[in-house]
């Protein structure tokens, strides 16, 4: 997998200031955690892994989000219902609200990433590229070593121009 990750289609954010892009990401390693509230795979494995990187790695390097991904039981699975799920469990990243689809169950992103089901772990790299959709349990080991592979790839450089200037960063 390398091709350029679409945007994620969101409804609404939970713990951001502002809505997030993966366009303004770009630089940063982006680990996203597709789950449902009532998804006992998530709640046993899924948070707590998406936890777990968020603490292991710096934030300047790796971005961890959520992605509340409602394909069933969706009249219980409301925003106030996750808002209260997310303080609940302590999760401390942003959580984005996927985008319900107007012709089905299953929301925009999910549809998207064709994602399986949930949990399913999404890494991008830090030029914006797609490395890693897995659905299910992921082994934690293999996890933190790819994600400590791909901090450790060098940045594409990139040109930036001022009034007076271009330079190489």
């Amino acid at each position: 997998m390398s091709s350029i990750a679409p945007e994620l289609q969101v409804a609404a954010w939970l713990n951001s200031a502002r809505p997030l892009s993966l366009q303004q990401l770009r630089g940063k390693v982006v680990v996203i955690y597709a789950f449902q509230m009532l998804c006992p795979g998530c709640v046993s494995h899924g948070i707590p892994q998406a936890k777990a990187i968020r603490a292991a790695f710096d934030e300047q390097d790796v971005a961890v989000l959520g992605l509340h991904s409602v394909f069933e039981h969706h009249a219980v699975m409301n925003r106030e219902a996750l808002e209260a799920f997310v303080h609940e469990y302590r999760i401390g990243f942003p959580v984005a609200i996927d985008q319900p689809s107007a012709h089905g169950p299953i929301p925009l992103t999910m549809e998207e990433y064709q994602l399986r089901g949930t949990p399913t772990l999404i890494v991008i790299d830090r030029e914006g590229r797609l490395r890693l959709s897995h659905f299910g349990r992921a082994e934690d080991m293999q996890v933190g070593a790819l994600i400590g592979q791909l901090v450790g790839e060098a940045p594409a450089q990139q040109v930036v121009c001022d009034d007076t200037a271009c330079s190489i960063r």
